[in-house]
C-alpha cells in the first residue's frame, strides 16, 4: 500500500495551484498541507525533510518524496489510475513535446513572470525590495514569452499549446504561471496581454476546461488582488505609502 498522496502547497504559488487542481479534477484522493511562505514556514527543519530545496509544492507518496511541479505532474499522470491520456499522452512524440513546452517554461514565462510580479507588486510582502530594473528586464523576458505562446505553442489546430484538443500538464502550468499576474494594477496586466488574443482565449479554454477546481484553487489569488487594488485606492486617496502585510508570494 502506498498510503494517501500528501500535497504540501501554498496556494498563492503558482506551481502549487497547478498540482492541486490536477488532483482535484481527476479525483485523486489526497491531504492538502498547507507550507505558509509568508511565514518562511518552507524553511523550517521540518519541511526540510520533505524537500530539502526548501520550494513549494512537493508531494509524499509512500517512500517517494517529491519536488519540482513539472516532475509531480508527470507522476500523478503516470502512477494513478484513470488519468486521461491527453494529460500527459502515452504516445512518445505528443510526451516529448509537452516535455519541450516544460522545460522551455522555466527560463522563460516563469522567469518573466515570477521576478516582474515580484519587482512590481509582491516583493514587500515576502521582504523583497521593489526593483524598477528588474521589472523592466523581467518584462522583456515576460513579452517575449507571450510572444512565443502566440506564435509557435498556441499555433495549431486546437484551443490547446501543441494544438491539442483537451488540456495537457503543460497548458495548466502555464495558465496557472500567467495567473500571477492578477496581483498587477488592472491598467498594467492589461498593457501586458491585451495584444496577445490566442493567450487570452488559451486562459478561458483552459479555465473552463478544469473548472471548478480552477477557480476554487485561484480563490486566494482572487482575494490578495481584491487587497492590493485596495491598497492602491487608499494610496491615491491619501498619499500613504502602503502597509505591504499582504501575504502573496511568487513560489517559489
Amino acid at each position: 500500500m502506498m498510503g494517501k498522496l500528501k500535497v504540501y502547497a501554498d496556494r498563492m504559488s503558482q506551481p502549487s495551484r497547478a498540482v492541486i487542481i490536477f488532483c482535484r479534477y481527476n479525483g485523486i484522493d489526497f491531504e492538502e498541507i498547507k507550507v505558509d511562505i509568508s511565514k518562511r514556514q518552507q524553511l523550517s527543519p521540518q519541511y526540510a525533510e520533505v524537500n530539502p530545496f526548501q520550494k513549494v509544492p512537493a508531494i509524499v507518496h509512500g517512500s517517494l518524496k517529491l519536488s519540482e511541479s513539472h516532475a509531480i505532474l508527470v507522476y500523478l499522470a503516470s502512477a494513478f489510475p484513470g488519468i486521461a491520456d491527453h494529460w500527459y499522452p502515452t504516445d512518445l512524440f505528443k510526451r516529448a513535446k509537452i516535455n519541450s513546452v516544460l522545460d522551455w517554461h522555466h527560463s522563460n514565462l516563469r522567469y518573466g513572470t515570477v521576478n516582474y510580479a515580484v519587482n512590481t507588486v509582491l516583493g514587500p510582502a515576502t521582504g523583497v525590495p521593489l526593483s524598477p530594473k528588474a521589472a523592466a528586464e523581467a518584462e522583456k523576458v515576460l513579452l517575449s514569452s507571450l510572444s512565443k505562446l502566440e506564435d509557435i505553442w498556441l499555433n495549431g489546430d486546437g484551443p490547446f499549446l501543441l494544438g491539442g484538443l483537451k488540456p495537457s500538464i503543460a497548458d495548466l502550468s502555464l495558465v496557472c504561471e500567467i495567473m500571477q499576474l492578477e496581483v498587477l494594477d488592472e491598467k498594467d496586466r492589461s498593457r501586458i496581454l491585451s495584444p496577445y488574443k490566442k493567450v487570452l482565449q488559451w486562459i478561458e479554454d483552459t479555465k473552463t476546461a478544469t473548472n471548478p477546481h480552477f477557480e476554487e484553487a485561484h480563490n486566494i489569488l482572487y482575494k490578495a488582488k481584491s487587497k492590493f487594488e485596495q491598497q492602491r485606492s487608499r494610496v491615491a486617496e491619501t498619499g500613504t505609502e502602503p502597509s505591504n502585510k499582504i501575504g502573496g508570494h511568487a513560489k517559489m
